[in-house]
């Protein structure tokens, strides 16, 4: 997927004061109102509250958020139904979404009023993401698309039950209602999907009719003779959700999670928003005794020249974490959520650094260009060079976090440590965890290996370019220290005072299983202490501790989250895409975090628990693909597949 930078929406007033798109020349809602319009159009149209009830979860997609009107409608619909669905998944897409203050600006409908002061509240930066807004506890979700819609409905994951047909009108804007645009629509839909538009125009139909769904019309609002409603209904060959995607299975919610580190807790706690119920084992009596147990580590985003698979996907791993980081900080867990400083080494003009940001359009409320002088009054202390300021940015415990997750998890999580999972068996519909003699620990339909390397030898160590590296920390006593008041990284990293002590380093070694804290290693560590800083350093290496630990990595420096494929699967023929290969049903992976476990560990998580549970997916297809355990498989079938059709045929 290619991004480019968000333009916000011009809202002017019209005639009638009613908000105006200037972009489109049309007004975002009719004079009759927004609410009425939600309601008769598209909650009725689509048979709503009524066919949600009894239901665990309900996904509606919309096309054109707007000003989140019809979004406030369905929540609030949903609030006032005593026998409502468990859960409400809400996914839209917005070309030119309002600024925050613009969003804030309009007035609402007396009932929708308290409604679009949450929304208001968790307003995204206007950033080409997918952005992911939760409200009461969790159990409704706004999934929003900032973007072309002809980009984004091919790229959501989600079993659709209604959609909210709702662009500007068709002879104003049409590409919201293109032909093409609606087959995307009918590759969403779940069975007996319905959809529902205020527009009456015979192409809307046709296109509708053209991508599987059957057409109806009903009375008009607002002065408007007719609606149109909708109903998929596929050739009955013609849907089949790819093995290599996300599905709702008809399994007890129970899953077994191999491995109690930081990976490990979150998924727990992910698959318990789900309504899951999970038991972590673990070797340790504690939770992220192992590489999860620094006394502190970073979390923020990244910046790259062209945007692509690594930067987006770190970017919505920032945005994941922070609101998580800030709740664990105020419930006690060490850490600060007040910024973090990374040191730019190579642009070290602050002009080209802006003009970076300028081009790929990211905002100051993800990432600012600030140079040496004002990253030094930023950090408190003098810097030589110039950074990226991302402000929500920061230090946390990952032990502390790991706890903390297990203990805020909205299903109880039972915690079995002291225990090695030494293999894995397949048992009819069950998977069994097995000890060193054989026998049987527990059994589940659901297991998630989560130990990091050990995973992979629990899968027989399949042929992934995935290996262990070797860092160790440097900590010594922060008296006589000049520290930052934000966390700097570089070319490694150090925190601001943690309980007493100053934490930086770290090494990077591949392919070394010493366990030894090395005097070497502090040396290294230092150096890079010293280029943080700008300053030599006056540590006295005598008092200097450490800690040793691996992470575990793939070449590709990306995370292996998902269903774990089958590689002795048959008939999988000229299938080249991670989404088209077979899985092993019911297992599932979450390692490999490398060195920025922490900032992936809530989108992680949560797209771990999409997996399993089938819910709509938090992040977009492209990169769910770039970190499918099956990327591996997928590009050597393409590079096979290249191969075979570039040899020269034989006469």
């Amino acid at each position: 997927m290619k991004t480019a930078p968000i333009v916000a929406a011009r809202i002017a007033r019209s005639p009638e004061g009613l908000p105006f798109a200037s972009e489109f020349g049309d007004v975002y809602y009719p004079r009759a109102g927004a609410l009425e319009q939600a309601r008769h159009v598209f909650l009725a149209g689509n048979g709503l509250p009524e066919r949600w009830r009894g239901r665990p979860r309900f996904v509606i997609a919309e096309t054109g958020f707007g000003l989140g009107n019809n979004f406030l409608a369905a929540w609030r619909a949903w609030r006032e139904d005593p026998q409502r669905c468990e859960r409400l998944e809400f996914i839209s897409v917005e070309l030119h979404p309002p600024t925050a203050d613009d969003l804030a600006a309009w007035p609402r409908d007396a009932a929708l009023a308290d409604l679009a002061t949450q929304l208001h509240a968790q307003w995204p930066p206007l950033t080409p993401d997918l952005h992911r807004l939760a409200f009461d506890e969790g159990r409704v979700v706004l999934h929003l698309a900032f973007g072309d819609a002809a980009q984004w409905l091919p790229e959501w994951v989600a079993s659709v039950d209604a959609f909210f047909l709702d662009g500007f009108a068709p002879d104003r804007n049409p590409a919201m209602w293109d032909a093409h645009l609606f087959k995307s629509l009918a590759r969403l839909a779940a069975p007996g999907a319905t959809a529902a538009t205020w527009s009456a125009a015979g192409a809307v139909r046709d296109a509708l009719r053209g991508a599987g769904f059957e057409v109806s019309k009903a009375p008009g609002h607002a002065g408007k003779r007719d609606i149109t409603l909708a109903r998929f209904v596929p050739a009955p060959s013609s849907r089949r959700t790819p093995p290599g995607r996300p599905r709702q299975r008809d399994v007890e919610q129970k899953a077994l999670i191999v491995g109690g580190g930081l990976a490990g807790c979150a998924a727990a706690w992910a698959l318990a928003e789900q309504g899951w119920r999970c038991r972590v084992f673990d070797r340790h009596a504690e939770p992220a005794l192992e590489g999860s147990g620094n006394p502190g580590g970073l979390f923020h985003g990244i910046v790259t020249p062209d945007d692509g698979v690594h930067a987006r996907w770190f970017r919505a791993a920032a945005f994941a974490f922070a609101p998580l980081a800030r709740a664990a900080v105020a419930a006690g867990v060490p850490g600060a959520v007040h910024g973090l400083l990374r040191m730019e080494y190579e642009l070290r003009d602050v002009a080209a650094m802006q003009q970076r940001l300028l081009h790929l359009g990211l905002p100051p409320a993800y990432v600012e260009a600030l140079s040496a002088e004002a990253a030094s009054a930023r950090a408190g202390i003098a810097l030589r060079d110039p950074a990226w300021l991302f402000p929500g940015g920061g230090w946390i415990s990952p032990r502390g976090l790991a706890a903390w997750l297990l203990r805020s998890a909205a299903v109880p999580v039972a915690w079995q440590g002291n225990t090695v999972v030494d293999a894995l068996r397949r048992d009819g519909a069950d998977w069994c965890l097995l000890d060193d003699q054989g026998r049987e620990l527990a059994r589940a339909p659901t297991v998630v290996l989560a130990n990091a390397g050990d995973a992979l030898r629990l899968l027989a160590a399949p042929d992934w370019p995935v290996q262990a590296i070797r860092g160790q920390v440097s900590i010594a006593p922060a008296s006589g220290l000049v520290l930052p008041k934000l966390p700097l990284a570089g070319a490694g990293y150090v925190l601001p005072e943690v309980a007493g002590r100053a934490v930086f380093g770290a090494t990077a070694q591949r392919g070394d299983d010493d366990a030894a804290v090395r005097e070497t290693d502090h040396g290294e560590n230092l150096a890079k202490l010293a280029r943080l800083l700008g300053t030599p350093n006056t540590i006295d290496e005598v008092a200097l501790q450490g800690r040793v630990g691996w992470r575990w990595t793939a070449a590709d420096r990306r995370p292996l989250i998902g269903a774990v494929p089958d590689a002795t699967a048959p008939g999988v023929g000229s299938a080249d895409q991670p989404r088209l290969l077979p899985r092993r049903d019911g297992l599932f992976l979450f390692t490999a975090l490398g060195s920025r476990g922490i900032v992936m560990s809530v989108l992680g998580s949560r797209l771990l628990a999409a997996w399993v549970s089938g819910a709509s997916a938090p992040v977009p297809a492209s990169l769910m693909d770039a970190v499918d355990p099956a990327r591996f498989a997928a590009r050597a079938r393409r590079k096979t597949l290249s191969s075979t059709r570039a040899a020269p045929v034989a006469e």
